[in-house]
């Protein structure tokens, strides 16, 4: 069971309004529901919209519907959260519609200590507020974070950061990133998109200068938040083994592997015609250097070391993944 609760407030009684949080959380949740091909993800996210003063978001329906998202022992429960955000000497907080001055939002620690007390097996928590990398921390010591076995943390800013919109506002910066992300721009060679991957394509995304993300984890092992269509075929991957017998294997080419052939080479007795299986070989070898598996040794292009009877070789990052499908793990 995959559970989720998305939520995103505009919509505040006291303090200055919003406008771009409840279409983030419509985003992330259209997003999360189904996998790229169509197959369920999180059946049917929870969402909990701030748009109105007939339709806010209290404290206390905010603080239930987290209490219920970490009740069940779910395989994974994600917490979603985008709006105000407040920080005092006592900690972080999520401003809900009724909040007056920040403090009498929903604590994060309140939040943790839910968290850390679920028996899910994977905890994910997702904040696009100001001041939201302070979740986790203790506001007694408050450069070490206390999360339990099995909790994700991903902000948007560092405690002291506030958390920009998009110019010309509407959405978050990042969550638009956080929604590319799961729409495939983090996803690994076999789809799956990972809270790591995810965090990792926000902070590149940011650059140098920019709000900072601020990831904290303490798993054994990264859950899928989503899968993605990979850019590479399974059994084209699985195939790593038969065509590099080695991971470091250099593979000899020559003409017969390219398909086409200008009228002078068909006609020169010296250039080898095409052959059928080194053909399909080297399709999938072409497929292996667009996604840096693989690479030509001493020419530019693949092109040039079939032709001129050069070779191929695994990068490091192919060398990884024979190693993978080598130990069954693809």
């Amino acid at each position: 069971m995959r559970k989720a609760l998305i939520v995103g407030i505009d919509y505040y009684q006291h303090i200055n309004q919003l406008s771009g949080c409840v279409n983030d959380a419509h985003s992330v949740h259209a997003t999360l529901e189904r996998h790229a091909d169509g197959t369920i993800n999180f059946a049917d996210p929870k969402m909990l919209v701030g748009t109105s003063s007939s339709n806010l978001v209290s404290r206390q329906l905010l603080k239930e519907s987290v209490r219920e998202l970490f009740r069940d022992d779910a395989d994974i429960a994600l917490f979603y959260f985008s709006g105000h955000g407040y920080l005092e000497d006592t900690g972080g907080f999520l401003c809900s519609s009724d909040s007056t001055n920040g403090d009498d939002g929903l604590s994060l620690t309140e939040v943790m200590t839910m968290a850390n007390n679920s028996p899910a097996r994977n905890k994910v928590i997702i904040l696009d507020s100001c001041h939201s990398g302070t979740a986790g921390n203790n506001p007694n010591v408050t450069q070490f974070a206390e999360i339990k076995d099995g909790i994700t943390i991903l902000a948007a800013s560092t405690a002291n950061q506030y958390a920009r919109e998009t110019p010309g506002g509407g959405s978050g910066v990042f969550t638009d990133l956080f929604v590319d992300a799961l729409n495939g721009a983090a996803a690994n060679l076999v789809g799956e998109i990972t809270p790591g991957s995810v965090y990792a394509h926000v902070d590149q995304s940011l650059g140098p200068w920019a709000q900072r993300p601020v990831f904290k984890t303490n798993v054994k092992t990264f859950v899928s938040l989503r899968r993605a269509e990979p850019p590479i075929t399974l059994p084209d991957l699985q195939a790593l083994m038969s065509i590099f017998p080695t991971p470091d294997y250099k593979l000899p080419l020559n003409p017969s592997f390219e398909p086409e052939r200008t009228e002078q080479q068909k006609a020169d007795p010296n250039v080898p015609a095409p052959d059928p299986a080194n053909n399909a070989t080297f399709k999938i070898l072409q497929n292996y250097v667009k996604v840096n598996l693989a690479r030509p040794v001493d020419a530019p292009h693949m092109w040039h070391a079939a032709m001129e009877s050069k070779s191929c070789e695994l990068t490091v990052l192919g060398q990884h993944y024979w190693k993978l499908v080598n130990d069954r793990l693809i």
